[in-house]
């Protein structure tokens, strides 16, 4: 998450995981840790803006390793205790647009639900760019607006301002393959999956490999 997003993300620690829910609906949810319990082989793994680690248990099934980031240390407090049990997961600080870590560190690169709330998503896929191996996997899955039936999508608003009340200016609400694969090869990696998932809420999934 950006750094000027870290405080209002971390308003909403202590219910986020419970909030998003509410929000998106646990289909959703479901389908897109259906989508990463298929992906095998992980190898070492960091994962960018993972919260209060939602998803990253379901990463570190088929992982070797993961470090799971995230700007904000209110969510950071949070997800160490949720992922205690987890002897593969390493929690620790980072700016998903300049992380401290080497080049070529990592096997594959995680963003779920990061890349449509941050204002430079070109610039934290370039970063994932320098810090995969070559041959490594990126994994992008956000919640959108696209495809959504109209009655749907304005109770998901509604919900949403419920909770967390008017969103940052750099939230994109309607992101889609169309959008999201151009940024992706741009960043210099191949995508080799990408659709749209769900049925009345909504995700887009892809997975791209850097070359």
């Amino acid at each position: 998450m950006a750094v000027h997003n870290e405080d209002y993300w971390g308003r909403f620690a202590g219910t986020f995981d419970e909030d998003q829910t509410y929000i998106v609906g646990e289909a959703i949810q479901r389908a897109i840790i259906a989508k990463v319990s298929a992906e095998r082989d992980l190898g070492n793994v960091v994962e960018f803006g993972c919260g209060r680690g939602y998803y990253t248990g379901v990463i570190a099934k088929n992982a070797k390793q993961v470090v799971a980031t995230d700007i904000s240390d209110e969510m950071l407090e949070l997800a160490r205790r949720q992922l205690e049990g987890f002897p593969n997961i390493t929690v620790q600080k980072a700016n998903c647009d300049s992380t401290p870590f080497p080049a070529e560190a990592f096997d594959t690169v995680v963003m779920i639900n990061l890349i449509h709330v941050i204002d430079n998503p070109s610039d934290t896929l370039k970063e994932g760019h320098r810090i995969l191996k070559a041959g490594g996997t990126l994994l992008v899955s956000s919640y959108t607006g696209f495809t959504m039936k109209r009655f749907e999508r304005i109770k998901l608003v509604l919900r949403f301002l419920r909770k967390w009340g008017k969103p940052c200016p750099s939230f994109q609400t309607n992101l889609s393959p169309a959008n999201l694969n151009p940024l992706v090869e741009k960043a210099g990696f191949t995508v080799q999956e990408s659709q749209v998932i769900g049925d009345s809420s909504k995700a887009v999934y892809l997975r791209a490999r850097k070359e």
